[in-house]
């Protein structure tokens, strides 16, 4: 089967091109643009990048970052980068889109978590779904139609990749608003599950392997995909994971102070192992995100999550992640210029230079991405945005035909699907009432009365109505009910 097609791009009878026009949408990204900014320079294609960002000056950093990693002499590649001043600049005649956006955290991140925080919904990370992540989409979604209208008009033939969260939100609004756009969902929390598993054939089976020599039957939704296969270099993993789930390690329970010092990404697994004890499948997604999905995992509050060995990701990490000087995960381009930082041209090992690579006719790539479900997953609804493998070559991405689920995590995630279904539909109109059927859908918000349901609902547009452009706010009759929402 095959999803999309984009337009002939090969330039000469080898079917492969090496002069590729980039349109980076949200070019003033702080750890995707410099990561592939490195990747570029070491890949076998050359061209140039376009940067366009809200805040210009971001993009114009990391424009310059471009050229100063192209004058190194470890890069291989020629590419030239440009900061543009209008998405319609940036966009016009573009081989490939690159979309990588969020809003200022310290204004909206921090509701997602304090706010449901308050009504006894201890969300982990608040990302992708629950009511955070649903508050997340509702900004995400309005201007995900705007980019997919600007790419109908300016490329509409290019093929687009979309890591801004929530993944499957984000990238089902593009198709719902473009139904012909080359939009791809890009996430990498399976290739984490792969190279546990090829940690585990290491210790236990005596094999020397890495991530690419893990095969793995995925199906799911972003963040909440499952594993029915695994095997490394052909050695069926599954008698291993059977065992190793019985062990102790597979079995253990943290404190609080276990995990004081550690990451907000520290992934014990433990989730992990419960869930696949339980249903037989293996969760391909860290375990600070499957909780979220699987909520009775959070129930209890903080000191559930850590018995688990998940660590919250609080409102004060997102806001020092948004500042360079105060965070260690975000990537201060800066610093390596001036020489401040040791700079280093290292590969960031995700898969985005190996599909463009085999886009552009150099080869064959099977990995996991997010596309509308045309069969791919048997028994969820067709045009849902579902993670798979696909196989990528010459302008083709053919997504692999994964079959369905035993029937307890079928229900689970056509639960979620349905909370997603809902919330994009309504954003056709910005029918705000009809989102917060949605909202009340999710598996979190289940855990709350109508009317705390409906006050958390209308306390969050409160606190991101300057974000929630596209929604109508002022006749919405949830908000009119709600003594959380002012109003004029």
């Amino acid at each position: 089967m095959t999803t999309t097609r984009a337009k002939a791009t090969a330039t000469d009878d080898t079917d492969r091109t090496d002069d590729v026009t980039i349109a980076y949408v949200g070019g003033g990204s702080r750890q995707w643009a410099p990561a592939l900014i490195r990747d570029l320079a070491l890949s076998d294609l050359n061209g140039n990048v376009r940067l366009y960002d809200a805040n210009h000056e971001s993009a114009e950093r990391n424009a310059r970052f471009g050229n100063w990693v192209q004058d190194r002499e470890e890069a291989v590649a020629d590419w030239s980068y440009d900061a543009t001043e209008t998405p319609a600049a940036t966009l016009e005649g573009a081989d490939v889109v690159v979309l990588s956006t969020q809003y200022d955290p310290t204004e909206t991140f921090v509701h997602d978590l304090d706010i449901p925080k308050e009504y006894g919904i201890y969300g982990a990370v608040a990302a992708t779904i629950g009511p955070g992540g649903i508050f997340r989409a509702m900004r995400t979604i309005p201007l995900y139609r705007e980019f997919a209208a600007a790419i109908r008009e300016h490329c509409p033939d290019a093929w687009v990749f979309n890591y801004t969260n929530p993944v499957t939100f984000a990238t089902r609004a593009l198709y719902d608003e473009y139904p012909d756009v080359n939009a791809i969902g890009l996430c990498h929390e399976v290739l984490g599950t792969r190279s546990c598993l090829a940690r585990y054939a290491r210790e236990h089976l005596d094999v020397d392997a890495s991530r690419e020599d893990v095969s793995v039957n995925v199906k799911g939704i972003n963040h909440f995909t499952w594993v029915d296969e695994a095997r490394c270099n052909g050695v069926d993993l599954w008698p291993l994971l059977e065992d190793l789930a019985e062990r102790e390690e597979a079995r253990q329970e943290f404190t609080a102070e276990d995990l004081e010092g550690e990451s907000v990404f520290v992934d014990n697994w433990q989730v992990t192992w419960e869930l696949f004890r339980r249903f037989g499948v293996l969760p391909a997604a860290g375990d600070r995100h499957l909780v979220e999905y699987a909520t009775w995992f959070l129930q209890g509050g903080r000191e559930t999550l850590n018995r688990w060995g998940v660590k919250r990701t609080g409102s004060d990490y997102r806001a020092k992640h948004w500042s360079p000087a105060e965070s260690d995960q975000t990537t201060d381009v800066e610093a390596w210029m001036n020489g401040e930082r040791e700079f280093s041209l290292e590969s960031s090992n995700e898969t985005f230079m190996d599909i463009l690579t085999a886009l552009t006719g150099d080869g064959t790539c099977v990995t996991n991405v997010n596309l509308p479900n045309e069969g791919q997953v048997s028994d969820l609804q067709s045009d849902a945005v579902v993670e798979t493998n696909a196989v990528v070559r010459t302008d083709e991405v053919t997504p692999v035909a994964a079959g369905g689920f035993p029937r307890p995590v079928r229900g689970l995630v056509r639960g979620h699907v349905d909370t997603q279904e809902t919330i994009v539909e309504a954003s056709r109109e910005g029918d705000l009432d009809a989102a917060f059927e949605g909202f009340l859908l999710d598996q979190q918000v289940r855990t709350l009365s109508p009317d705390d349901s409906r006050e958390l609902f209308a306390e969050l547009v409160a606190a991101q109505e300057p974000y929630l452009d596209g929604w109508n706010l002022e006749d919405s009759a949830v908000l009119a009910e709600s003594s959380a929402y002012p109003g004029e």
